[in-house]
């Protein structure tokens, strides 16, 4: 399974942001996915979840804010980030895992390259 992540870059706080991530080697459309991020001098942490039948979950840090969703049609999941804040400011990962099981345990096994966003004040 391959992740290609893409759609980061530089913003203003208060911005949004759209980021992509197509997958390759596997059908998604029975398969939860996730997105996660990492800041520079953290660890990398849960932003958002899409299971196989569309319900989503998402850390408090970024509820209401961020909308993760699928187009299985284009073997694609996406992540809406609108009214960033400069602490949004990481590396973004997509990922998939080897059963529906493991994900909810926040257990991933295939990740994406990562794309940067920044969000300046």
């Amino acid at each position: 399974v391959q992740l290609q992540a893409s759609g980061g870059g530089l913003v203003r706080a208060g911005g949004s942001l759209r980021l992509s991530c197509a997958a390759s080697g596997r059908t998604i459309s029975r398969y939860n996915m996730g997105w996660f991020r990492q800041a520079p001098g953290k660890e990398r942490e849960f932003v958002a979840r899409i299971s196989w039948s569309g319900s989503t979950y998402y850390a408090d840090s970024v509820k209401g804010r961020f909308t993760i969703s699928r187009d299985n049609a284009k073997n694609t999941v996406y992540l809406q980030m609108n009214s960033l804040k400069p602490e949004d400011t990481a590396v973004y990962y997509c990922a998939a895992p080897g059963n529906n099981e493991r994900s909810v345990r926040g257990e991933y096994d295939y990740w994406g390259q990562g794309t940067q966003v920044t969000v300046s004040s």
